[in-house]
């Protein structure tokens, strides 16, 4: 019998999600200043490729690994909460009883509904309970370092494409405002997305990722231009 494939849980979604969109928004970001900062210095199509080609490889890396060492770190943590959790359970079990009761009360509850709540749950999922009151999160939801990792080796130098795509290919008068535009509506795109998936106010996102990003290929573009010749 065909095993059943494991089905990811909403927090490994909204993780894989969240790692896509940021490296897509990063990717956008970080090229589009480094392809308009050597822009601005020179019109050599070739050097201006190669320079976004360059930022778009390194980037994709650092992203991957920034993900994988930061999902990993975090892992290792909860892991450290769980096993401190455990402890506290075996040696201590009033003061953890205490703590989450005291909790509850700290709501609104009464004393008396608040014990038996505390009582039930810690019966049934003693460590899972403790842990999600205790630290904040639930020990159920696993989420996947390798598969961050992934999500943003595809996604940045995907939206590193845009940027590195309308520098190279649109006529030289109108490369560059070609560019901040293409720049502009991708970054609308990817700030609306992540402000959706926070449950944060869409277009203070898409306002804040639109103004970082032209800041952005503003100081590059300054640069570039102490360098042209």
């Amino acid at each position: 019998m065909p095993k059943e494939k494991k089905k990811q849980s909403l927090a490994e979604k909204i993780n894989v999600m969240r790692a896509s969109v940021m490296g897509a928004n990063d990717g956008i970001v970080s090229v589009a200043g480094i392809v308009v900062g050597v822009a601005s210095a020179q019109s050599n199509n070739r050097a201006i490729f190669l320079a976004g080609i360059a930022g778009m490889l390194a980037g994709t890396i650092s992203m991957a690994m920034g993900e994988w060492v930061s999902v990993s770190t975090q892992r290792d943590t909860e892991k450290r909460a769980l096993e401190k959790e455990s402890t506290a359970l075996d040696g201590h079990y009033e003061e953890e009883f205490n703590f989450i009761r005291d909790k509850y009360q700290a709501t609104g509850i009464s004393n008396e509904l608040a014990t038996q709540a505390t009582s039930e749950m810690l019966s049934e999922d003693p460590i899972d309970v403790a842990v999600r009151e205790r630290y904040g999160f639930n020990p159920k939801e696993k989420t996947s370092a390798i598969a961050a990792a992934m999500a943003s080796m595809i996604s940045f130098p995907t939206g590193s494409i845009l940027p590195l795509v309308s520098i190279t290919m649109f006529p030289q008068d109108i490369k560059m405002i070609a560019t901040v535009i293409a720049v502009i509506i991708a970054l609308s795109i990817t700030g609306y997305i992540a402000a959706a998936l926070g449950g944060a106010n869409r277009l203070k996102a898409v306002i804040r990722n639109v103004v970082s990003g032209l800041l952005t290929m503003f100081v590059t573009y300054a640069i570039g231009s102490l360098f042209a010749h």
